[in-house]
């Protein structure tokens, strides 16, 4: 999966040059791949008892929490579906908020047991956090079968800037590993690895800019990724096969093979009910982030071609614009010193007169709300 940071100097410098650029990666042409897509969403019901991470999924609290829909490859339909099946169920408190995970795997293996190694490399789980939903200061955190653990902080995404900041740590972290089968034998068939992660509220919060632990009703944007790579065995060892992409299955699909796109990660709505129904919600901001996402796409292919930033949306050429359907009261293009500032305003269905705002860093911010 990339980009992301790989520990040698002149690759790491040579990343922050490519990313700071306007020009590079988000264009019309990836936008075309990602819009069609709807995230997807998911209820975190409150546990009903204390959880022990040990990966089984034996406490009865689990039982209260629905499994989510089978991953899916990261670009989506146009893909074959995964070889193997994934799935993961969530739950919280006022401490820790619960991930599970389950995934078939007929050979179970790992090779990284230092912290913050490079986790991809071998198979594994990774969880994506962006607590208030504005493409910015996110959090990571991968494993493998090894329960060996990568945690880091983005400030912006990498197509942005970046940069990851590796030394960030989640104090009072929980993770825990299940093997149906025998961990490195490639002698036998396995059956599943299922992990556990508990992950305190109080680290969440340093980057949440709203209550952490959630309210009744808030939602985050999550996405979880397994990363699965194909293999031989040779001399009775596991060995990636040469020449060879790993295989990326996502709970919410990016439309194109890069995590690092917040805005189409999925919903993660969270209440204090003890059983809660996986129906599908979207923001009721949705409709808005995604004009303003279009307008985004639209300016950093303009400002390729350019090398200035459009003022209108006809400059932008954006003909399939949803102003209209959108109960749209205004719109505007605002240039700065660093870029331009993107303002929607509309009045949505439950009669709020909203606000949002966009800049050529992505950071996508609701400002002002009232009812009408």
């Amino acid at each position: 999966m990339t980009p992301k940071p790989l520990g040698a100097l002149a690759v790491a410098l040579t990343l922050v040059v490519l990313l700071e650029s306007p020009l590079l990666s988000d264009s019309r042409d990836d936008w075309e791949k990602m819009k069609h897509i709807t995230p997807k969403s998911y209820v975190c019901s409150y546990a009903t008892g204390p959880i022990v991470s040990d990966g089984k999924k034996t406490d009865k609290a689990w039982k209260n929490a629905a499994w989510s829909s089978e991953f899916e490859d990261i670009e989506g339909d146009i893909k074959p579906r995964p070889r193997f099946s994934t799935r993961m169920k969530m739950l919280w408190d006022d401490e820790y908020l619960y991930i599970a995970a389950w995934m078939k795997e007929p050979h179970v293996w790992g090779t990284l047991t230092e912290h913050d190694s490079v986790i991809f490399h071998d198979n594994d789980f990774e969880v994506f956090i962006d607590p208030d939903g504005d493409n910015h200061e996110y959090y990571e955190f991968e494993m493998n079968a090894l329960n060996t653990g990568w945690d880091l902080f983005l400030l912006k995404p990498y197509k942005d800037g970046g940069p990851a900041d590796n030394s960030w740590e989640i104090p009072g972290l929980k993770t825990a590993v299940h093997i149906d089968g025998t961990l490195n034998d490639p002698s036998d068939r396995d059956n599943y690895w299922s992990v556990e992660i508990a992950i305190p509220w109080s680290v969440l919060a340093e980057h949440a800019h709203q209550a952490s632990p959630p309210n009744e009703g808030d939602n985050w944007r999550f996405n979880y990724s397994r990363v699965e790579w194909q293999h031989l065995i040779e001399n009775g060892q596991y060995k990636k096969l040469p020449k060879t992409r790993e295989d990326n299955w996502v709970w919410s699909p990016q439309g194109i093979i890069d995590m690092y796109r917040p805005e189409r990660w999925g919903y993660v709505w969270f209440t204090k009910k003890k059983r809660a129904k996986v129906g599908h919600q979207l923001a009721e901001t949705h409709a808005m982030r995604e004009l303003l996402m279009t307008v985004y796409h639209h300016q950093k292919s303009y400002f390729g071609k350019n090398k200035s930033w459009a003022e209108t949306l006809e400059q932008l050429d954006i003909t399939d614009t949803p102003l209209n359907r959108l109960n749209g009261s205004g719109f505007n293009i605002r240039l700065t010193e660093q870029g331009y500032v993107a303002t929607y305003t509309s009045t949505l269905a439950s009669g709020k007169t909203v606000s949002m705002q966009i800049n050529e860093r992505s950071r996508l911010i609701r400002i002002a709300e009232a009812i009408k």
